[in-house]
């Protein structure tokens, strides 16, 4: 009840020292558009949280060991196992430790211990091969080639756009790798369709909307974490669309 909804961190990243108490959430990679994020608001009355449900190496470049005073992780994103609802923090401050464990056990008891015991199993499970590499090493392969396919699919039309993620050096391979986010950020180009949701659900393509976001509805959110044949049957869509693209450029120039 002390805190309220102040709006994107973008409307106050121009504040040179920021007075009143706030706290920061800084989500990195971001959901939606997979960029690495960094604390931007600075002040002594600033908190930050650091949501790393996405800084695993399927899904990003891991530019540097995570190292902040307050972070948290997921299972669900780490295996895909959402229903779990497990999830953990790291934290350097003892009393912000104790505060938290205080609220998380006054509002839920603690952790039930049919999902530890699942989560239990769903680690032992991603240790029994490589010492756990080989779930990052099957996520990254999966995750690059639907980038791949995707964005080339996507570079022959000029109806729709994705975000660009440059290539970074990664300490987990130690090497420069290429982007393979959890989800597309797709962009309608033309005038016309000022709705995106609505144009790709009118052609089969369930998204989310950009709003939902704080952004415009010429945006939306393609996921990418879906099963193989799930992601097939959107490029199968996609590709229809481009076909309908193509077929009226030519009946233009006619």
């Amino acid at each position: 009840m002390d805190y309220k909804f102040v709006g994107d961190t973008s409307m106050w990243k121009d504040t040179s020292d920021v007075n009143m108490n706030m706290i920061e959430f800084v989500t990195s990679p971001n959901n939606p558009d997979g960029q690495l994020k960094k604390a931007v608001l600075r002040g002594s009355s600033v908190k930050t949280i650091h949501d790393y449900a996405y800084y695993w190496p399927h899904f990003t470049a891991i530019p540097a060991p995570a190292d902040e005073d307050l972070m948290l992780f997921t299972l669900s994103k780490l295996t895909g196992h959402a229903g779990s609802r497990f999830g953990w923090a790291l934290i350097k401050d003892e009393e912000v430790y104790e505060r938290m464990l205080k609220y998380t056990d006054q509002i839920s008891f603690g952790v039930s211990h049919d999902t530890q015991l699942i989560a239990l199993q769903q680690l032992k499970a991603i240790f029994q091969g490589n010492n756990g590499s080989d779930i990052f090493e099957f996520g990254f392969t999966t995750m690059r080639k639907r980038w791949e396919i995707l964005s080339k699919a996507l570079s022959e039309s000029n109806r729709f756009s994705i975000q660009k993620i440059e290539p970074q050096f990664c300490t987990f391979y130690q090497q420069l790798r290429g982007p393979s986010p959890a989800y597309a950020w797709l962009k309608c180009e033309r005038d016309e369709e000022e709705d995106c949701y609505e144009v790709l659900r009118e052609n089969g393509i369930i998204s989310r909307r950009g709003s939902v976001y704080g952004a415009e509805r010429r945006y939306v959110r393609l996921s990418l974490i879906k099963t193989q044949d799930d992601f097939d049957l959107l490029m199968l869509r996609f590709n229809s669309l481009f076909s309908q693209e193509n077929y009226y450029g030519i009946e233009t120039i006619m």
